[in-house]
């Protein structure tokens, strides 16, 4: 979603926008946040469910194909644009005749958008390595990994001084995404007495393990600075010196646009996804990979031999700022004007 919306950002300010999402879905308050607006159709998964809830889900993607098809016929777009998700579905059979721009966020696509792959006349992509998961080539334009303008407006010095850290204590980073990440929370619990004699802690908890994260660090001093959710995500990456996350897609874009080094932790109980992305960092010297089963264990010496090795430190910035394509937005703009005008 958030790749998708960034776009629109680029987008002239003539250029009519229609965002079609599920029926109750959750991005509909984020897309009348950015004043777009929004129709919501019927959509279900068909892989990996139960012989039981088959059925029920074939009727929801019948149905939202014909209510894409009513929408289509309304609004005569000129290009589709897919981020993936299984709402896409049913759009992109309603719109075969028309032109259509797919994004693919993650290194390796996920089963709906290697199904979207076959109705697209474009398909964008993060990096190179993705076209190898593609069979027609010709079709592909490795664009990077689209950034908002809110992140990019934040260098290091306003970022401390938006935290109010000290400018000469290093600043770690623990991010789950906005559910958040619970072997990562309850990690950084279990050693944060030892983090901060020695840094300045942002801790980004996600919404589900929020309460029970506040409770256990009640009365910390100010070098421990904890969040459910912060809308100022440029401000925590300026200031960080090494972040420890998970590995979804926006890592491919967000860390090396501020050359952040990272701890990669792959969530483990989903296709491998995460872990393509976190592989692609880590062979290029920009990131380090721990898996989720040694976190408790090996988290706090992970973090003490990078900042410690700050020529390791300062060689894994350079090679995660090699590899940021900040105009990533905008030529995905270009290419969704292209199609229109062909």
């Amino acid at each position: 979603m958030y790749p998708a919306l960034t776009v629109t950002e680029r987008l002239n300010s003539d250029t009519e926008v229609l965002w079609v999402g599920s029926e109750g879905g959750m991005e509909a308050e984020l897309i009348a946040r950015a004043n777009l607006p929004y129709k919501g159709i019927r959509a279900a998964g068909v892989h990996g469910i139960s012989a039981q809830q088959l059925p029920g889900n074939l009727v929801k993607l019948w149905q939202g194909y014909k209510q894409a098809k009513r929408i289509l016929s309304d609004y005569q777009p000129d290009v589709l644009m897919f981020t993936g998700g299984y709402v896409a579905i049913p759009m992109a059979l309603a719109g075969l005749k028309i032109k259509t721009l797919l994004f693919v966020p993650d290194i390796e696509p996920g089963l709906a958008l290697k199904t979207l792959a076959r109705f697209s006349d474009k398909i964008a992509v993060t990096v190179s390595d993705s076209k190898r998961y593609f069979s027609k080539k010709e079709r592909i334009e490795v664009t990077g990994y689209p950034l908002r303008k809110d992140l990019m407006r934040w260098i290091k010095a306003d970022a401390l001084e938006y935290f109010g850290f000290d400018r000469e204590k290093p600043v770690i980073l623990f991010t789950g995404g906005s559910s958040g990440a619970r072997s990562i929370n309850k990690a950084v619990i279990a050693i944060l007495k030892e983090l901060l004699q020695r840094y300045q802690v942002i801790h980004l908890t996600g919404h589900l393990d929020w309460e029970t994260v506040r409770t256990a660090t009640a009365n910390l001093p100010r070098s421990y600075q904890a969040f459910p959710y912060l809308h100022e995500m440029g401000a925590a990456y300026a200031a960080a010196d090494l972040v420890v996350s998970r590995a979804g897609a926006s890592v491919l874009g967000e860390y090396p646009f501020f050359g952040l080094p990272a701890i990669l932790v792959p969530y483990p109980y989903a296709w491998r996804y995460q872990k393509v992305n976190a592989d692609y960092l880590v062979e290029r010297e920009a990131a380090v990979l721990l898996e989720d089963q040694y976190l408790q264990s090996q988290l706090l010496a992970q973090i003490d031999t990078l900042i410690q090795d700050q020529p390791r430190l300062e060689h894994m910035r350079r090679a995660m700022q090699a590899l940021s394509q900040p105009q990533a937005a905008e030529r995905i703009a270009s290419l969704i004007y292209e199609m229109a005008e062909g």
